[in-house]
């Protein structure tokens, strides 16, 4: 797919996070923890992890690449993105190049945007996508594939999220 495609599907979610928006940009804007929610082994992984490798942009460039590879529920997965769009501290956007090796969607864009509210930052967190197109990951993406997206969508917000929480390891505490 090329920066200019168009998507049928899309979700996102969003809300106030109490951070200053450079500070939430900077949390967002590191794939490690983007994709911790699939490194780690999980039930909605189906027992299986994904691993993240990183160019020399560290996917925290426009034209940087990250590598994701794994399995899911015993399937071997995985895929290229690369960051298309990068204005700090505002959005970031990226998107599967290639051929992605994923079960419940095909090609994506992912992305935030952050902006500066008086007690914090208004985050959202969005996903455009398509369905497999045929055989069984078509069949699979129609039941699941907007249960991935919300899953997804939902977990990086979350994770930002409780990343601020007032008392947590590294959050913000307002002056």
């Amino acid at each position: 797919m090329t920066e200019s495609a168009t998507f049928s599907r899309h979700y996102e979610v969003s809300g106030l996070i109490v951070a200053p928006a450079e500070r939430i940009f900077d949390f967002l804007d590191d794939p490690a923890r983007l994709n911790s929610h699939m490194s780690k082994s999980s039930w909605s992984m189906g027992g299986g992890k994904m691993n993240l490798e990183l160019d020399g942009g560290h996917g925290q460039r426009v034209g940087s690449k990250m590598k994701l590879a794994g399995r899911a529920f015993g399937i071997p997965l995985s895929l290229v993105e690369i960051v298309t769009e990068r204005r700090r501290p505002y959005d970031k956007v990226w998107q599967t190049t290639g051929e992605p090796r994923i079960w419940v969607i095909a090609h994506y864009r992912l992305g935030f945007e952050v902006g500066a509210r008086p007690f914090g930052s208004l985050v959202r967190v969005f996903i455009d996508y398509e369905l497999p197109a045929r055989g069984i990951a078509h069949w699979l993406g129609w039941l699941f594939g907007s249960s991935y997206a919300k899953w997804c969508t939902r977990r990086m917000f979350g994770d930002a999220r409780a990343h601020f929480v007032r008392g947590a390891p590294g959050s913000y505490t307002p002056p």
